[in-house]
C-alpha cells in the first residue's frame, strides 16, 4: 500500500495522552507484579510442597505445584495487571474520508445452514469504500453453492459493493480456497470471515479503522469473535464466556504489547502484500495460527480490534467441541514446528510465545495430576488439591471481574447489552477446564504421533 490514511484524533483524547504510561513501562510493571505474586506463592506453598513430596517424591511434587499454582498464578497476575493498565487510544477515522478498498474472503464448506445470514450481514455493512466479497465454496457436499446463488440474486447490495461466488467442485481444504481468493482479490486489504458468522453492520469499518490507527508495521488485525448460539445448551453458554472473557482478554493483553499471536480465520484483516510475502495460508489444520506466526517472525505486528464484532456459531455437542479444540491444539503445535525461531526474538511478545510453550505441561499436569487430585480431595486426601490450591482462585476471580467490566464497556459503546448467563458462567468457571484441557492433550498427542489431519467437525 502507498501508506495509511491520515487518522484524526479527537480533542478529548489529549488529556488522556498526557497521563499515558508507555507500553514498555506497562510491560515492566505488569511483569514485576506477576513475579512478585509468584514469589509470594512459592513462599506460601512450602508446607504444601513438603507434604506432597513426602507421599510421592520431590520431582513429582515440584512439577505438580509449579504447573498447578506457580505458572497459572503468574499468568493470572500478569493478565490482571495488563488489563488494568490498558488505556488504548480509540480508533477514529474522519467520516468525510473515503475508506480504502477491501476484499472479503468467505471460505465455505457445507455451510448451508448459516451462509444466508453471513451474506445478509455483509450486504448490510456501513463501509464507506469499495467492497469486494468472494464466497469460496470449497467443494461442499450440501446445497451451499445453490443457496449462495439464490440469496445473492435477492440481496440489495450497496452501490460500492460486489459479491461473487467462486464455486470449486473439489474439496481441497480451507487454505487452498483462501489462497485462490487472495490471487483474485482486487484490493490491498483482505478480510477473512467464516461462513457461519453474523457480522455487525459496522464491523468492517471498525476493523479497518483500527488498522489505520495502529503502528505502521501492523499487517494484520484480529477482530472480536463472540458466540451467537449461546442459548442452545449449557456447553454453548459456557463457550459464550470463554469467547467473551478468556479469548478476548488474552487477545487484548497480547495486542497491548504489539504481539497478538493469532489473527483468527473467523474474522481478521490482513495486508495483502504481507500475506503474499509469506506465501499465503499454509496447508495445515491451523492455517490461521501458522500464517500469523509467519508474519510475526518477519517482525510485523498484529493488532486487535475489540469493537469489530462478529458472532459465530460454536459447537453444540461435546464431540464437535472436542474435535474443534483438538484442531486448535494441533494448530499450535504446527506453528511451533514451523516458526520456533520466535522463541528467541527480542521483543515483548516473545513472552507470549513461551506462555504457549507452557500450555503443554500445564494441560498434561491438569489432566493427569490435578483432576485425579480433585477426586482424591473428595475422599479427604488433600495432597494435590488442597487448601493452598485455593490461592489461585482469587486471581482467577479478579481477572474475570476486570475483563467483564472492559467487555461490558465495549458492548455499551456498540449499543449492545451483555445477556444474563449465570449458569453458563458457573460451568465455565468451575468445570469448563475439566473438558477442555484433556482434549487439548489429545490434540498435542495427535500432532506428535502424526495422526491424519482433517477438519473433523463437518
Amino acid at each position: 500500500m502507498d501508506g495509511k490514511l491520515m487518522v484524526d484524533t479527537p480533542a478529548r483524547e489529549e488529556q488522556w495522552r498526557r497521563l499515558y504510561l508507555g507500553v514498555r513501562g506497562k510491560f515492566v510493571l505488569a511483569l514485576t507484579i506477576a513475579i512478585a505474586w509468584t514469589a509470594l506463592s512459592v513462599w506460601l506453598s512450602q508446607r504444601w510442597l513438603i507434604d506432597l513430596a513426602a507421599v510421592t517424591n520431590w520431582p513429582f511434587a515440584l512439577i505438580a505445584i509449579i504447573f498447578i499454582a506457580y505458572v497459572p498464578g503468574f499468568m493470572n497476575a500478569f493478565l490482571i495487571a495488563t488489563l488494568s493498565l490498558d488505556r488504548r487510544p480509540l480508533a477514529y477515522v474522519s467520516p468525510k474520508r473515503t475508506m480504502p478498498g477491501v476484499t472479503v474472503l468467505v471460505a465455505a464448506y457445507n455451510e448451508a445452514a448459516g451462509i444466508r445470514d453471513t451474506l445478509t450481514s455483509l450486504a448490510r455493512q456501513d463501509y464507506h469504500g469499495p467492497l469486494e466479497v468472494f464466497i469460496l465454496n470449497d467443494g461442499s457436499s450440501d446445497d451451499t453453492a445453490n443457496i449462495v446463488r439464490d440469496h445473492l440474486a435477492s440481496l440489495a447490495l450497496p452501490d460500492t459493493a460486489t459479491f461473487a461466488l467462486h464455486d470449486f467442485q473439489v474439496n481441497r481444504g480451507k487454505s487452498a480456497a483462501l489462497n485462490d481468493g487472495l490471487k483474485a482479490a482486487s484490493h490491498d486489504l483482505v478480510i477473512t470471515i467464516d461462513g457461519d458468522c453474523w457480522v455487525r453492520s459496522n464491523a468492517l469499518t471498525q476493523i479497518v479503522s483500527r488498522y489505520l490507527s495502529d503502528p505502521d508495521n501492523t499487517v494484520a488485525v484480529a477482530g472480536a469473535v463472540m458466540v451467537r448460539n449461546s442459548r442452545t445448551n449449557l456447553l454453548t453458554r459456557a463457550q459464550e464466556w470463554d469467547y467473551f472473557h478468556g479469548i478476548a482478554s488474552v487477545k487484548r493483553m497480547q495486542g497491548m504489547y504489539h504481539g497478538t499471536l493469532v489473527a483468527q480465520g473467523a474474522f481478521s484483516l490482513y495486508r495483502r502484500d504481507a500475506l503474499e510475502e509469506v506465501g499465503g495460508w499454509p496447508e495445515c489444520v491451523g492455517e490461521d495460527i501458522v500464517v500469523s506466526w509467519a508474519l510475526l517472525e518477519r517482525d510485523y505486528r498484529i493488532g486487535y480490534a475489540d469493537s469489530a464484532l462478529a458472532f459465530t456459531n460454536v459447537p453444540e455437542g461435546f464431540r464437535q467441541f472436542a474435535l474443534q479444540r483438538k484442531r486448535w491444539s494441533r494448530g499450535l503445535m504446527e506453528a511451533f514446528k514451523a516458526h520456533w525461531r520466535l522463541l528467541f526474538k527480542r521483543r515483548m511478545a516473545t513472552l507470549f510465545i513461551w506462555w504457549n510453550v507452557a500450555f503443554l505441561p500445564l494441560d498434561l499436569v491438569y489432566s493427569f495430576i490435578f483432576i485425579p487430585g480433585i477426586v482424591l480431595a473428595c475422599f479427604g486426601y488433600f495432597y494435590i488439591a488442597g487448601p493452598l490450591t485455593l490461592a489461585v482462585l482469587p486471581l482467577a476471580a479478579l481477572w474475570n471481574v476486570v475483563i467483564f467490566r472492559i467487555q461490558r464497556g465495549v458492548y455499551r459503546n456498540e449499543d449492545l447489552k451483555v445477556r444474563r448467563n449465570p449458569g453458563g458462567f458457573l460451568f465455565y468457571a468451575l468445570a469448563y477446564s475439566l473438558l477442555m484441557q484433556p482434549v487439548c492433550v489429545w490434540g498435542y498427542i495427535a500432532e506428535i504421533i502424526g495422526m491424519k489431519k482433517k477438519w473433523d467437525t463437518k
